[in-house]
């Protein structure tokens, strides 16, 4: 038999946004996981993909196997993603798992369901790549800030009241129109924050950027006087502006949640939810797929139209955005991410240092395992060789192996495998 457990080497993208050199923990990772790579100490390494996508498909580390990367070895050996998983996903592995490491933000976004997917990718195939959904979830590695869905009414209501810059951009009877939605009627709610966000995205260049200019000039005022601007989300607002001059995007804080997550919360990111990543450090895991719709803090292709279309309207309080991991009833070691989509689920295995010999446990489908702490020596029958895991290790599993894990790690370990549970 070819060995059905193996290393795999990854993929870094360096796209600007993200953290530079040591201070990024994809760079500590790459470094960690492998001796020879070179750190450059000014270049964002912002992330690491570790799957089949054709922009990053990950190379196996083991000559013993004839293929290169491991979007072949699954194209040549489909049963090893599981039964269910083959049939349900033709053959395919169904998710890229991610670690991110954010410094500035990421554009406002949203992914689009299947439907709407299949429609944007005949009518605009250069810009929606692909017909597929993208739901998407971030669990912290540090902690981590990003926005999700909109706010509670009141929050929204309270920053038109304070922020005259806001209102004017939105206009007085969209503004009154929220302010006067009661909470007896969720769908005239919905269509009220509809009608403001669509007002603010689609407002004319030069009259939002004088507004912008207006605010920032006005809240580093009274910020160097000392005063309390978060009436007016005044840090975040500067900090955004320094990142995106000009942009739109800035004044989405007043309608989003900020979600700040601590290590190990999570936040699961459905269709039409309107996010953006602002800092920190993450692993991601999402369907496969590059249909983003983006409208703001971005140099990219902004679609404005589609996404005022597209979101999902229901304000809803930052809590209620954080997605829990259940601890598992078999193996109080392992935590569960399990969001309401087919497409993926996440562990979390922390190991204590009690333990000297671990099983991660075979399951019916393929999956993806990363180190973030700990070293061990992992040994299976399915692989060719015992395997040495440290900090940045990334191994493939095939559906229905194990692997034993001698610790040696005198803290423990701390581990995410990214799988398929149908």
């Amino acid at each position: 038999f070819p060995p059905a457990v193996f290393p795999l080497s990854c993929v870094v993208q360096n796209y600007s946004w993200g953290k530079v050199g040591l201070e990024s923990e994809v760079a500590k990772l790459l470094a960690s996981g492998d001796p020879l790579v070179q750190i450059q100490p000014n270049q964002p390494y912002a992330e690491l993909w570790m799957g089949t996508h054709p922009r990053g498909d990950a190379l196996i580390g083991d000559n013993r196997i004839p293929q290169k990367t491991l979007g072949q070895w699954i194209a040549d050996n489909p049963a090893c993603l599981g039964a269910k998983v083959k049939d349900a996903f033709q053959g395919q592995l169904p998710f890229l798992f991610k670690v991110l490491s954010v410094n500035t933000a990421l554009s406002v976004q949203a992914h689009p369901n299947k439907e709407l997917a299949a429609k944007l990718h005949a009518q605009f195939p250069e810009h929606y790549p692909d017909a597929n959904h993208k739901p998407e979830m971030a669990i912290a590695l540090t902690p981590f800030e990003g926005m999700c869905g909109f706010r509670p009414v009141e929050e929204i209501v309270s920053f038109l009241q304070n922020v005259p810059e806001l209102r004017a951009l939105i206009g007085e009877v969209a503004a009154e129109q929220l302010e006067r939605s009661g909470s007896d009627d969720p769908r005239g709610v919905s269509a009220a924050l509809r009608v403001c966000f669509t007002r603010l995205m689609k407002s004319e260049k030069k009259f939002f950027v004088d507004q912008l200019n207006m605010l920032v000039k006005r809240i580093s005022q009274e910020a160097a006087e000392g005063k309390d601007t978060s009436g007016s989300n005044g840090d975040l607002l500067l900090r955004l502006h320094s990142q995106y001059p000009g942009d739109i995007g800035c004044f989405t804080i007043y309608f989003l949640n900020v979600v700040r997550l601590e290590p190990g919360e999570a936040m699961f990111l459905g269709a039409n939810e309107p996010h953006a990543y602002l800092y920190g450090d993450c692993v991601e895991i999402m369907a496969c797929s590059d249909n983003t719709v983006r409208a703001g803090l971005t140099p990219k292709f902004i679609d404005v139209l589609t996404l005022c279309e597209m979101l999902n309207y229901t304000p809803a309080p930052s809590s209620s955005k954080i997605f829990p991991a259940v601890q598992s009833q078999l193996d109080p070691n392992v935590y569960l991410y399990d969001p309401p989509v087919p497409d993926f689920s996440i562990m979390r295995i922390e190991i204590p240092a009690s333990i000297k010999l671990y099983l991660i446990s075979a399951m019916d489908s393929a999956s993806i395992l990363l180190v973030i702490q700990g070293t061990a020596v992992g040994t299976s029958t399915a692989a060719a060789s015992e395997m040495s895991l440290h900090r940045g290790s990334v191994l493939f599993i095939s559906a229905n192996e194990s692997i034993s894990l001698h610790l040696s790690s005198p803290d423990g370990m701390l581990l995410f495998r990214a799988c398929c549970l149908l």
